[in-house]
């Protein structure tokens, strides 16, 4: 088990995070209508959270193992063009984005909650868990967020990161009343 600081460590490196989709961004449910139509609820706070990502120069992705227009919607809506849907193999994928982006997997995190994300999480520097994860997944995160997937979470996560990199109180900065500063 590594220490706190071992692990602040390693999102100090953090260029490129990745995210899972369900479990992680929504709670899980899967929802469809009766025309077949898939529908997920995502948390707002979690979509800042990977706003304040991308406006502190990190890269934010998307590898999941399902395909949904509603995943597509919420990630444009973010800005996030790193979007790949319907993958199979998960690690094979984040390496492939690796190499476009000249960036190394010790500088990159992903973010999994079941036991398909195991190796991509083993091929990152970084990686997290939700609290009601797989006992897998916790087991070979680096950090398990005191959220559960869906409500939160990933806001934990991303303000770990930034705040490891030295760059959280900036961000929060401009969202502060003059009374805090």
């Amino acid at each position: 088990m590594e220490t706190l600081e071992q692990i602040r460590a390693r999102a100090r490196r953090v260029k490129l995070m990745a995210f899972d989709v369900d479990g992680v961004l929504s709670e899980g449910s899967l929802f469809y209508t009766d025309e077949g139509i898939e529908m997920k609820a995502f948390n707002s706070l979690d979509g800042l959270g990977m706003h304040l990502l991308q406006r502190a120069g990190i890269r934010v992705a998307i590898i999941t193992g399902r395909k949904a227009r509603c995943v597509e919607s919420r990630m444009r809506n973010l800005g996030i063009d790193l979007l790949y849907q319907g993958v199979k193999d998960k690690q094979a994928t984040l390496l492939e984005l690796l190499a476009e982006l000249n960036i190394g997997a010790d500088e990159a995190g992903y973010m999994g909650d079941d036991i398909i994300d195991l190796k991509v999480m083993d091929a990152c520097g970084f990686s997290a868990t939700p609290a009601d994860s797989h006992y897998l997944a916790k087991r070979y995160a680096r950090m398990i967020s005191s959220h559960n997937g869906g409500r939160g979470a990933v806001r934990e996560v991303c303000e770990f990161i930034l705040d490891a990199q030295g760059k959280l109180d900036a961000l929060l900065a401009p969202y502060l009343p003059a009374s805090a500063k």
